[in-house]
């Protein structure tokens, strides 16, 4: 057990990677082993896409530093050299012994360059995973960036061995989110409804985020994603894209539809108030991690549309399809007219206690041990 106080920052810079850390988060700031500060950035910090800090205070954390670092959307270096600057010197006056970065973006690259060049401890939350565009890359070069690892299974444990990590700096936890995804503990669906005046009795709901790689193909695949949606004529809640590369494409195009009483658009969701949805809904569409982790622990169907998702999880409750209107479509009428063939329930990313396991791991004397000097490790 650890005999002294322990200074640790988790760094966030989207709504999406915040529901993944706010479980870790919670457990360790009530730990009187653990100082706990959280550094906002990004899209937290853009009124465009909600000002979510604010769903950070909600949360009732402390020590929540704000720094604003988004450049042009096309422009994804200067924006990561705007948060490497700013998190040195806020890491500078902190003196961390720890920070806690996750998945793929911009912001988490950051953090682990910050860390590693300064001698700090990083941790680094669900490495190991695949999927498509411009993340993955940012992903494997965070893994390789940080000290520690906490995946969400023993598949991204094993990929993270053929990046020569050390098999002792591996933790399987499972994938965060899950933590807080227990009906018992959200909203309840009338509450949400009203809280956001969405009047629909039955709805799906709709995510697209940019495939930056894809770039020049985004007008006209989320014209297609619209107008299937469109002709499907049923009720959709759809938020916004994250803000890489193409999200102003895409926003464009959801003007044209935000006259449709069909639609309701929002920039962001709470998180709580987003699962209590997803519970709900028929089915999620677009190309969203959340109908890849999320939706299986409800039975909800997913669509996956694209190349965004690939590979990272196949099961009788996805279908997966092209970005022509017609492909789109017909998957939304499988579901539609067989809608209890997708109902297979997956542990494929934890039973919902990554709380628990992370702040075990962190209270080991071991743990703090950990060299600050990597080394490629050899398979046999």
């Amino acid at each position: 057990m650890i005999s002294v106080i322990r200074k640790i920052v988790f760094l966030t810079g989207t709504r999406a990677d915040f529901g993944k850390l706010k479980s870790l988060i919670s457990i360790t700031q009530k730990s009187e082993y653990f100082d706990v500060h959280i550094f906002a950035t990004g899209m937290h910090m853009n009124s465009k896409y909600g000002k979510t800090v604010d769903e950070i205070k909600k949360s009732g954390f402390h020590n929540i530093f704000q720094f604003i670092n988004h450049d042009r959307i096309e422009n994804m270096d200067r924006t990561l050299a705007k948060t490497i600057d700013g998190f040195s010197h806020y890491v500078a006056d902190l003196k961390p012994d720890l920070i806690i970065i996750h998945g793929d973006r911009a912001e988490a690259l950051a953090g682990a360059i910050v860390g590693s060049l300064n001698n700090i401890l990083v941790g680094h939350v669900e490495g190991g995973e695949i999927s498509g565009t411009i993340d993955e890359l940012i992903r494997h070069a965070v893994s390789k960036m940080s000290h520690l690892h906490f995946v969400a299974n023993e598949k991204a444990k094993s990929r993270l061995i053929q990046l020569g990590e050390i098999e002792t700096s591996i933790h399987v936890i499972g994938s965060p989110d899950l933590d807080l995804m227990n009906p018992k503990k959200l909203p309840k669906l009338q509450q949400v409804k009203e809280y956001y005046d969405i009047t629909f009795d039955h709805f799906a709901i709709a995510m697209y985020h940019p495939v930056t790689t894809e770039y020049n193909d985004t007008q006209t695949n989320v014209k297609n994603f619209l107008g299937a949606l469109s002709d499907s004529n049923i009720n959709y809640i759809v938020i916004y894209p994250n803000n890489d590369l193409g999200s102003d494409e895409i926003i464009k195009e959801y003007k044209f539809i935000s006259q449709n009483p069909k639609f309701k658009i929002y920039p962001s969701l709470r998180f709580e108030y987003f699962l209590t949805l997803l519970n709900a809904a028929h089915f999620i569409i677009g190309n969203s991690s959340a109908g890849i982790r999320e939706a299986p622990y409800y039975n909800t169907a997913t669509i996956d549309i694209g190349s965004r998702q690939n590979n990272r999880s196949e099961g009788n409750f996805i279908l997966h399809t092209d970005n022509s209107k017609e492909d789109i479509l017909n998957k939304i009428n499988i579901i539609l007219q067989q809608p209890s063939s997708f109902s297979k329930k997956t542990i494929e990313f934890g039973n919902g206690d990554s709380d628990t396991h992370f702040i075990k791991i962190l209270k080991g004397d071991c743990f703090w041990q950990t060299s600050k000097q990597k080394q490629f490790q050899d398979l046999n």
